[in-house]
């Protein structure tokens, strides 16, 4: 197969990660993106994401499992291996809370058998001296956790280094994208990992992805374990995570998971809640001086890609032009990027066959 000048739009994570893997497969890759790492906007997800390994595929034949199982040993690799890449190992702490019914996508995690239970390092149950109060059960494990902040620069940078070249620029229709190729008047392919913005992308248009509101607030106290409860009081549309990034970059409490909520505002009431429920379930995150005790440095809010029947990574044709999408990973876009990367490069492979079958 003869080395392809191929167009990813978006510099997310998985923009990023696909560009990286096709440049190592050489061929000849230009990212175009609206916003690149660096930068915060409200467009733009993989800044504002925690991110750690808390796989959340609820079945054997859901793609987001493989995805998954294929990405935990490169991120094991990254925080085990190369320290620059922004990515360290975490003791993880899962509780099931008491009277309160698991949501679905909580079930497989919050599980005392897990699918991902040999995958992960140090899996076991924990004890009832163990447990904080209102949890009936839980886990514990070694994750991992990212520090979006130097993540995203340690991805473009590999990516330079396998000569993939950057642009600035917004795509108003995605078979617009093969005419801003560095390299060549039209490029052979574009891969779309325009994450949530695809809903409004020209020719995509997908009206089953919409923003999954997240909220958070960043501190510089230290937890001793990264941390989640299967439920709290408010309802479905909220969450208790705590999660350190590495090399100083503050540790994350949140959450909420508001569908369909487009708003770039903070909610103080809710931030209250936030900082409230995570002292609760880990007291010495605040040196057991309550929410008084929290350092805070920012409150941010991000939009997940949440789509309706999960990711896509799927080839088509638009405009004559062959397309491979690759987005809508919701809020487990770090945890599956390498897997959801390595099947949107095969798809790319596929489609460039003589005569592939779109």
């Amino acid at each position: 197969m003869s080395h392809a000048k191929i167009v990813v739009i978006g510099a997310g994570v998985a923009g990023l990660t696909t560009a990286l893997l096709l440049a190592k497969k050489r061929h000849h890759v230009t990212v175009v993106a609206k916003h690149m790492p660096g930068d915060y906007d409200i467009q733009y997800t993989s800044p504002w994401a925690g991110a750690n390994f808390f796989p959340f595929s609820t079945s054997e034949d859901d793609p987001a499992r493989r995805w998954e199982r294929n990405t935990h040993p490169e991120l094991w690799r990254l925080a085990t291996q190369v320290p620059e890449s922004g990515i360290h190992v975490q003791d993880a702490r899962l509780y099931v809370m008491e009277g309160l019914p698991t949501p679905g996508f909580m079930e497989g995690l919050m599980s005392e058998d897990p699918w991902f239970k040999n995958l992960v390092h140090g899996f076991r149950v924990l004890e009832k001296p163990e447990l904080p109060k209102d949890a009936v059960s839980g886990t514990a494990f070694k994750s991992v956790c990212i520090n979006t902040a130097i993540y995203l620069p340690f991805l473009l940078s590999q990516c330079l280094r396998y000569r993939v070249a950057f642009r600035r620029g917004i795509v108003n229709h995605v078979a617009d994208a093969a005419n801003m190729h560095v390299a060549a008047k039209k490029a052979d392919l574009v891969v779309n990992c325009s994450g949530l913005m695809a809903c409004k992308l020209g020719g995509v248009m997908d009206s089953k992805l919409i923003p999954a509101r997240g909220q958070i607030v960043v501190v510089r106290n230290e937890a001793p374990a990264m941390y989640t409860t299967s439920a709290v009081v408010e309802g479905d549309e909220e969450m208790t995570y705590i999660m350190m990034r590495a090399a100083g970059g503050g540790t994350i409490l949140g959450g909420c998971y508001q569908k369909g909520n487009w708003s770039p505002e903070i909610d103080p009431n809710l931030a209250n809640r936030i900082m409230k429920r995570c002292v609760d379930i880990c007291p010495e995150l605040a040196g057991g001086k309550g929410v008084e005790g929290l350092d805070i440095i920012r409150h941010s809010v991000g939009l997940r890609p949440w789509r309706e029947g999960g990711a896509r990574v799927e080839s088509e044709l638009i405009d004559g032009v062959k397309v491979v999408h690759n987005y809508g990973a919701a809020g487990w876009g770090y945890q599956a990027s390498y897997g959801m990367s390595e099947d949107t490069v095969a798809l790319v492979e596929e489609s460039l066959k003589p005569q592939a079958k779109l």
